[in-house]
């Protein structure tokens, strides 16, 4: 059977690369992008869905005879606080709207981001494991460990193969920052590139978990294509790139911009912080699916001042 992947929410952060990255690999005719909002530039097919509307989700999947679903659409961490019954009808609705649809009508594979969100007080913060107790404090938290049982009751129950990783906080040149916790270490390079002084939320030492969205895409692709009896968690696996804090980002430009300058003006978003892991332990995704990362944080440094001047060197 041929594959046919629908990606809803395809206008995120990890949406845009994903669907340039699935397009390569299976073919623009293969892949269907779909967002809110039409996207006039877009290179394939693209289909306007709004994800919380079950039945235009269905027509799609009919449409195009879908055979994989990419899930993405959802409020993150710091926006999701602004209004937290929203987000939890949204998030928690379009995955349940996208398992129903893919039950009914047999869609082989659904991917769902979960997040290190999920971790909450009771979790060690240091190399925290996969099973660890999950106590989140933001709606969006609540909302990833809800969807990521749902994904473990479906499969359970329906034999959906419903797969899904943790991701930390993702680095990527390709969009700009869209409100999530860990999105100072993607507006510090544009800053840096743009010569300009920049105003960091968290404090200096503040350690999380990040990974590069190369990284990032090609777990959750690597995710998709191994073999079914590979998949042990049905809820999701923990991946790490590496952890480091705002003042490590700020030693790293300084190297490359000695001229840089940074403040420190912690706001709420710390107190989220506060509460996520200094670092992950992902030892199951690498032992049953071959996870293993690729970037440090030289290497992402260098890649995004490299890609970030390009954009804005086209721009002028």
């Amino acid at each position: 059977m041929n594959t046919t992947i629908l990606i809803i929410g395809a206008h995120g952060q990890v949406g845009r690369v994903l669907t340039e990255s699935l397009q390569d690999k299976y073919g623009r005719e293969s892949v269907i992008a779909s967002d809110i909002r039409k996207d006039e530039n877009a290179n394939g097919i693209f289909e306007v869905i709004d994800a919380t509307d079950f039945d235009r989700i269905k027509e799609v999947v009919i449409q195009y005879k879908v055979t994989q679903i990419y899930h993405l659409a959802a409020i993150l961490s710091a926006k999701g606080e602004e209004n937290p019954l929203k987000t939890w009808d949204i998030n928690i609705k379009t995955w349940l709207n996208v398992l129903e649809v893919s039950r009914i009508c047999h869609v082989e594979k659904v991917f769902y981001p979960s997040s290190i969100a999920v971790f909450g007080n009771s979790a060690p913060r240091n190399n925290t494991p996969n099973n660890a107790y999950l106590d989140p404090t933001t709606v969006y938290g609540i909302s990833k460990v809800d969807g990521e049982n749902w994904a473990q009751y479906y499969h359970i129950k329906y034999g959906l193969d419903v797969r899904s990783i943790r991701y930390p906080g993702i680095i990527g040149y390709q969009s700009l920052p869209g409100g999530g916790t860990t999105d100072y270490a993607v507006d510090i390079y544009h800053k840096a590139v743009l010569n300009e002084k920049f105003i960091c939320f968290l404090n200096e030492g503040t350690v999380l978990p990040m990974i590069f969205i190369d990284d990032a895409i090609r777990a959750t692709i690597e995710i998709m294509e191994a073999p079914a009896e590979k998949i042990k968690v049905r809820t999701s696996y923990n991946i790490a790139g590496i952890s480091f804090s705002p003042k490590e980002v700020a030693s790293e430009i300084h190297k490359r911009y000695p001229d840089f300058k940074i403040d420190y003006k912690p706001d709420f978003r710390q107190n989220i912080a506060e509460g996520w892991p200094r670092s992950i332990d992902d030892s199951e995704a690498r032992m049953d699916w071959g996870w293993k990362p690729v970037y440090d944080l030289g290497a992402i440094t260098d890649t995004m001042i490299r890609e970030l001047k390009s954009q804005y060197e086209m721009t002028i």
